[in-house]
């Protein structure tokens, strides 16, 4: 450049498109993000755009209502071209008649929180590279306003939701989480009645910290005394300690509160993302499923404590060293313990073979994660009288 001349500062197409985003996002309200989508749309030649949102229970993506925006029936996630998009994360795009329809997975730190849509006479490079900026945008927009307005909730519920399930989906983190040397996904049957189960998870610098607990009980008490679990959980990871350390204050914390005839049972890991060593307690849960390879080879069997409410001895913390694509599966006992009609325990020997048969499939961790559940639950003949979680951890290497 010229000492002295001043670089091109003039606004591109497609930094006004973007800007047309930023500028509003601050002070937009909630129920404005469609329009604001539609907007952006109509400026790009696009026709018919939606922003499809997933239901709690997984299996539909819900148009989001708004002007501009267009409507229609939910799209079953296993069945349409927008679910594809949806599990598989990536752009799908479906020749028409009147042009081409342009899917696009709306992602936020590798949750997935549904998918933009639209349709363009023709797509290039050009168009593929701003939808794609222009959706991330999107997503995080959804993701910050969620909190501040009740229409997003209404949108994703395709059923009445129990008290004790919504208190624990106000507990929750973000069912994924996809990072480079690390992906965790996790999801909760029945979506809509959940009570004692729970999970929980944070990437700190380089270690991952994971909880999998399961509350006594059923409705109000059970999510009660797993709210409590979870918050000392939190507090205790927060404070730097270590596993044994954690177990002894979450088992003080739900001990004071609910008296020594109550426990919850736990599931707590820590894992060295830079060296795959991952650390395990198991305070009552059945135990974790390694899969490696693409198929299950071996459970992870390890010395056990009492739950956390018992007073249980100094748990023993035991240690394996993971390859880079290891998953570890944790489940919660409602997914193994339901029987099918005519009397018969699932048991874990099916649960195996069904993570065998869709880990062949090769699909991401949060796809295989979805679709070991409702894979279970139909196995299961589609019963689900106690929760039934599952939460997968893939170290990446």
């Amino acid at each position: 450049m010229t000492a002295g001349r001043r670089p091109d500062r003039s606004e591109s197409f497609g930094e006004a498109l973007l800007g047309k985003i930023l500028d509003s996002a601050h002070e937009l309200p909630p129920h404005l993000i469609g329009p604001l989508v539609a907007d952006v749309m109509e400026r790009l030649g696009g026709r018919r755009p939606q922003v499809l949102l997933q239901d709690y229970g997984q299996l539909v993506l819900v148009p989001l209502p708004g002007e501009g925006l267009t409507g229609g029936e939910p799209q079953v996630i296993d069945d349409s071209e927008a679910g594809r998009c949806f599990l598989d994360a990536v752009p799908v795009e479906v020749p028409q008649e009147d042009g081409v329809r342009v899917h696009l997975p709306l992602l936020d730190g590798g949750d997935q929180v549904g998918v933009m849509a639209v349709t363009l006479d023709s797509v290039d490079d050009d168009d593929r590279r701003l939808l794609l900026r222009i959706s991330g945008l999107v997503a995080d927009l959804l993701v910050t306003k969620h909190g501040y307005s009740d229409l997003f909730f209404g949108v994703r519920r395709d059923e009445g939701m129990s008290v004790a399930a919504e208190i624990q989906w106000s507990l929750l983190p973000p069912l994924a989480m996809i990072m480079p040397r690390v992906a965790v996904a996790g999801i909760l049957e029945p979506a809509y009645h959940v009570a004692g189960d729970s999970f929980d998870y944070a990437l700190n610098g380089d270690v991952l910290h994971v909880v999998m607990i399961d509350a006594m009980g059923h409705g109000l008490d059970a999510a009660t005394m797993a709210t409590v679990a979870i918050g000392a959980y939190r507090h205790a990871r927060r404070s730097g300690i270590g596993l044994s350390e954690i177990y002894e204050f979450m088992d003080r914390a739900v001990a004071e509160q609910f008296g020594p005839e109550h426990f919850v049972t736990a599931q707590m890991l820590q894992l060295d993302t830079t060296t795959g060593r991952v650390q395990w307690v198991n305070a009552g849960h059945p135990p974790p499923i390694l899969v490696r390879d693409h198929r299950v080879a071996q459970r992870l069997v390890a010395p056990t404590t009492l739950p956390v409410g018992l007073g249980g001895m100094e748990p023993r913390v035991s240690e394996l060293g993971l390859v880079p694509g290891d998953r570890v599966l944790c489940f919660t006992d409602g997914v193994v313990e339901e029987h099918k009609s005519g009397g018969e325990e699932f048991g874990e020997d099916q649960l195996i073979d069904c993570v065998n048969q869709l880990e062949r499939t090769g699909r991401g961790i949060r796809a295989v994660t979805r679709s070991l559940s409702h894979t279970l639950k139909q196995a299961r003949g589609g019963q689900t009288s106690d929760d039934a979680t599952l939460l997968m951890v893939e170290w990446r290497g």
